[in-house]
């Protein structure tokens, strides 16, 4: 067992660190995710940087934390409180750190691509949340660093027992004679791991025996990690490990079979969480092979459909718009409920405004939402309405959609495809260039419109015929063989 890490230890970190950041101009951003090794990681800059003159703490050294906007609501609490305690000792002590909080973009957030577009709870085969919730915001903070400065150097907690991988990583971009690393996929950033060679007790030991000194008090780490058992970490790239079994994070985590970071919070008190657990647990049901014709479309949402192999099962597409519409009403009594109950100061905003203003316009300009759901359902939900963008006069209705379907019916027409195509001429309304109208209209047309069953027909008779122009074309080399004299 690796013994825990001593004094003299902590103080060849230290000074490691000091001769890094007094090596060049790079600004450094550190990557705080609030657990155990992104602590250790800031708390180790801080002393070491505490220890150098102020003429030669010029460097800034920015501290990010990537907030999905799914996080665990006292996860988002305990990481506010942090970076606001950083921000203001720092300025006080006169420190050259500066915190900052990376968010997706409203049109990459997790409802938008969820509820809004229908993409399915994310899975260990289609985890597509990290790129857009994690990698993207922090690789934009970096690359605007990296527009100012010229180059970054990213000081991470990544640890070659807790991450072979990413060790291995950062051993292949080594910088020979250096102990940085180039980032994988970043041009101009850098990679420094200070307790790349520490043990989990190392990381423990050193927390629980130096205070914070931005004023936390690491026993309350401890007791977090004791209730959640585990952390996500900041996530820079595709190597960084996803959050697994044991984890802290976003608590819509579908890529895990059961949330036991949740019930262990609510089994440690937090019972105002359980609406969270509930939803959760909702959206994993979806995933569920014999459940998921109920919930999702079989065209995938370009259109076309996919076939699983060889067999007559089509490849799931994106949640029906019925469905999107009960995840929107669940969501948002989800977080009436855990607003009436949560203890003061708890972040229990599960969804923003701008999220919702985004979910309607995707539903009326790509989903044919022509009834317009999104507002009666937050006024049904909150009990309020938001300053909903008024459209003109060429927008359609309920009643324009229950006509049209009583025509498209009648006349054995899809009322999807008119649908779209009334939507297109919509779009072009009042535009004198009209050019790009056709090709739109050329591509809904090579959709797939037809119902399932007439698909599945007809994939079960090319393969029919396949089988019999296979079986007469061996006949057919037959009798050739016996007529040549080959086969007697």
């Amino acid at each position: 067992m690796t013994p825990m890490i001593n004094k003299a230890a902590i103080e060849d970190r230290c000074r490691e660190i000091r001769e890094v950041y007094l090596a060049d101009a790079r600004p450094w951003v550190v990557g705080y995710s609030g657990g155990k090794d992104s602590t250790c990681v800031l708390q180790l800059v801080w002393t070491a940087l505490s220890s150098l003159p102020p003429d030669q703490r010029t460097k800034p050294v920015y501290v990010i934390s990537s907030d999905t906007l799914v996080e665990t609501p006292v996860i988002v609490r305990y990481i506010d409180v942090t970076l606001a305690r950083i921000e203001k000792t720092a300025r006080d002590q006169g420190l050259p750190f500066r915190s900052q909080k990376v968010t997706p973009t409203v049109e990459k957030s997790f409802w938008v691509n969820l509820i809004g577009k229908g993409y399915p709870a994310p899975s260990r085969r289609f985890r597509w949340c990290t790129e857009r919730l994690k990698i993207e915001p922090a690789d934009a903070f970096i690359k605007s660093k990296v527009a100012e400065f010229g180059e970054v150097v990213m000081v991470l907690g990544v640890r070659s027992s807790e991450s072979a991988t990413r060790a291995q990583v950062m051993s292949l971009h080594r910088l020979a004679g250096s102990v940085l690393s180039r980032h994988s996929s970043l041009l101009n950033a850098f990679v420094y791991g200070p307790i790349e060679a520490f043990s989990t007790d190392d990381v423990w030991s050193y927390l629980l025996q130096n205070a914070s000194p931005w004023g936390n008090d690491n026993r309350d780490l401890v007791a977090m990690y004791r209730n959640a058992q585990g952390e996500c970490p900041v996530v820079v790239d595709k190597t960084t490990p996803s959050c697994g079994n044991s984890r802290f994070g976003c608590w819509v985590c579908t890529v895990v079979e059961r949330d036991r970071s949740m019930e262990n919070m609510i089994d440690s008190g937090e019972d105002w969480l359980e609406p969270l657990l509930e939803f959760r647990d909702m959206l994993s049901e979806t995933q569920d092979p014999q459940k998921k014709k109920i919930y999702r479309e079989f065209r995938r949402r370009g259109g076309h459909v996919s076939f699983i192999g060889d067999s007559d099962q089509p490849v799931p597409g994106p949640y029906k718009m019925d469905f999107c519409k009960l995840l929107l009403e669940r969501l948002l009594d989800t977080q009436v409920r855990v607003q009436k109950n949560a203890p003061p100061g708890e972040d229990s905003l599960l969804i923003h405004d701008a999220e919702l203003h985004e979910i309607r316009r995707i539903w009326r300009s790509e989903r044919g939402d022509w009834a317009d759901s999104v507002p009666s359902i937050v006024r049904k939900a909150l009990g309020r309405d938001l300053n909903w963008v008024v459209e003109d006069s060429v927008s359609l209705g309920a009643e324009d959609a229950r006509l049209l379907d009583e025509v498209c019916s009648a006349r054995q027409v899809p009322t999807e495809l008119v649908v779209r195509l009334l939507d297109i001429e919509k779009a072009a309304h009042g535009l004198k260039r009209r050019h790009a109208v056709h090709t739109r209209i050329e591509d809904v047309f090579r959709q797939e419109w037809r119902d399932l069953d007439a698909i599945v027909a007809e994939r079960m008779a090319a393969k029919g015929s396949s089988r019999a122009d296979a079986e007469a074309a061996i006949v057919g080399q037959v009798e050739l063989d016996i007529e040549s004299g080959e086969v007697s």
